[in-house]
């Protein structure tokens, strides 16, 4: 799309745009633009629409009342509650200008219509348009019109969200089968009428021209963001919401069974769990995990499913082989409600060939803090292509390596799937995943680039360690073994908290295994139910002003997060810093240059 003359505007340095709207609407104000994708949650506080990623151009900015221009979303599926949360209160943007569609930021606006009815105009206008905001101050939007300005104009009516106040008639193009039909007309209940009609909307969004069968779904949408989330959830069951197909749930923000006694205050600890309970009254099971593959019911390759949580869908897709889109929070249980999903992008094989190459550079001596680096700086190179990443031929990663690769991958990235040339099942051969006829551009990697994804996630000055958080995502069986193979023996420092969220399930096993004597005997505390993208105060003690992870994604999401200062690190250095209460400052084996007298092979 691109930028056309404006014979009609009031102000005579006004240009307009086209583009193809994605929520009808109008909307003015002052333009809010950034050239860097933007995860609402961990990224924009829902309560407030301050700006609280601090790895963001726009960190401390606030959403309310401004056009909001940005490119896509990315990172988290949860953006979708927090922009109904934004919606629902008063610190909403005006109106959201993309670049490119986002069905997460889209979705939530959707579901404010239906449930608060209240809206904003949501227009995509192509990546060639949006060059055309940089510099400009203000915008005003009508249907799929953008007009832009280089300062407020004489006329300048800044607007707010719009309330509805009727909602217009359904009415779907899309070929719908007889089941189909009886749940768009209400024969089934409701909550699925409800559903039914959300998928559909969504899917004539993405283009689908059919919708397909699924054979489970992860819900990630009972994770706590506020009022509005829960008030959905028990609308949904108050209509008599019931899955349609086997229904896993994500990490809810609280340990269901021991949130009192570890100090969570009841004004959130109550709503938070109760959210828990409304999705398990719609039939899903007790999973309460942000790594649902870990579970016995993890979906074969090629299985059709519905997955939402970032983490969890870039790992179906790309180390397990199964099919889901990266779902925005809300469609994911109206898919599990209706067992139907628009057939569309990674669903579809043509959809999951890689659109880049990633080379990377000569590597020696790597260590499970090789993996988050890697995915969260090739997650930035890509936006939200697929990548085929190569050069790990030889290194033989782990399932635990992968988990943090592409956990790293999906907060800095909004791509649904990544191939590792030689590792990943549809990429043992490249070729399979490389488009024929056509060229890949090849982005190559050097340890220059790392080491600045390296920094960009050590945000910590002061080598003063409070908190070692692990689990993030939910810490494997494998990943207990070796932390207490790590913490065998040993105490941890008296100042210093070591805190593990997991899993119910993986806790068990560990228990069974022994793991967790050793780790009880260390000073470590298990959490379960949660992870800590939803943990705060007093989890994360009060006076901790510095934090050690050896997760990409909660060193990114952190200092937005808790407002603590970060030190990245490996697993074994967590455990050293647990012991000391000092973070050493050590850069890996890997990121240090090679002496002159070495010649390292290419993993």
């Amino acid at each position: 799309m691109t930028a056309v003359a404006d014979h009609t505007s009031p102000a005579p340095e006004a240009c307009a745009l086209q583009g193809r709207s994605l929520v009808a609407g109008r909307a003015e104000g002052e333009l809010l633009f950034a050239e860097m994708g933007l995860s609402f949650w961990g990224g924009v506080d829902p309560f407030t629409g301050e700006v609280i990623d601090r790895h963001h151009p726009l960190s401390g900015q606030n959403l309310a009342g401004r056009v909001l221009a940005i490119p896509s979303g990315r990172g988290s599926c949860t953006g979708s509650s927090v922009m109904m949360e934004l919606l629902s209160g008063e610190y909403a943007p005006s109106a959201l200008v993309l670049a490119e569609a986002d069905e997460i930021l889209t979705l939530g606006v959707l579901v404010a219509e239906l449930l608060f009815q209240r809206s904003i105009a949501v227009l995509c206008i192509g990546h060639e348009a949006f060059t055309h905001l940089r510099g400009q101050a203000y915008a005003r939007l009508d249907g799929d019109r953008l007009q832009l300005y280089p300062q407020s104009p004489a006329d300048a009516r800044p607007t707010g969200v719009a309330s509805i106040h009727q909602q217009p008639l359904f009415a779907s193009a899309l070929q719908l089968s007889e089941s189909d039909r009886a749940l768009l007309d209400g024969r089934h209940g409701k909550a699925a009428q409800v559903a039914m009609q959300l998928v559909l909307r969504m899917a004539e969004l993405q283009g689908a021209s059919e919708l397909l069968d699924v054979t489970q779904a992860h819900i990630d949408g009972c994770i706590y963001t506020g009022p509005a989330s829960l008030r959905f959830a028990e609308q949904l069951v108050a209509w008599g919401a019931s899955v349609r197909v086997p229904t896993t749930l994500n990490s809810i923000s609280v340990d269901q069974r021991r949130w009192r006694a570890l100090g969570i205050d009841a004004t959130f600890g109550e709503p938070a769990s109760a959210l828990g309970d409304a999705y398990m009254a719609m039939g899903a099971q007790l999973s309460f995990t942000c790594a649902p593959y870990l579970l016995d019911s993890a979906p074969a390759e090629g299985e059709q499913i519905v997955w939402a949580e970032s983490n969890a869908v870039v790992y179906a897709n790309s180390v397990l082989g199964a099919r889901t889109l990266k779902y925005p929070d809300y469609l994911d249980i109206c898919i599990a409600l209706t067992g139907r999903a628009p057939n569309v992008g990674c669903h579809q094989d043509e959809h999951r060939m890689a659109s880049l190459q990633i080379e990377l550079p000569k590597l020696v001596e790597l260590d499970d803090a090789f993996y988050p680096v890697l995915g969260y700086h090739v997650g930035l190179l890509c936006g939200s292509r697929i990548p085929l990443i190569r050069g790990l031929e030889k290194a033989q990663p782990s399932l635990d390596d992968l988990k943090a690769f592409g956990a790293a991958f999906a907060t800095s990235s909004a791509a649904p799937l990544f191939h590792i040339a030689g590792v990943t099942p549809e990429a043992k051969d490249p070729q399979n995943v490389i488009h024929s006829g056509q060229p890949t551009p090849t982005e190559r990697v050097t340890l220059v680039d790392l080491h600045r994804s390296w920094d960009e996630l050590n945000s910590a000055e002061e080598a003063e360690v409070g908190l070692i958080a692990l689990g993030n995502p939910h810490f494997s069986l494998s990943e207990f073994a070796r932390l207490a193979t790590l913490c065998r023996g040993l105490s941890k420092h008296p100042d210093v908290s070591l805190v593990v969220t997991c899993g119910r399930a993986i806790l068990e096993q560990a228990r069974a295994a022994g793991h967790i004597a050793v780790l009880e005997a260390f000073g470590a505390t298990l959490v379960t139910d949660t992870c800590w993208c939803m943990l705060g105060e007093p989890v994360v003690p009060t006076g901790c002003r510095t934090l050690m992870t050896n997760s990409g994604k909660y060193a990114h999401y952190a200092p937005g997060l808790v407002g603590r200062s970060v030190h990245f690190a490996s697993l074994a250095e967590c455990v050293d810093a647990a012991c000391s209460g000092q973070a050493s400052g050590r850069l890996p084996h890997w990121l240090q240059p090679a002496s002159p007298v070495e010649n390292p092979t290419h993993v």
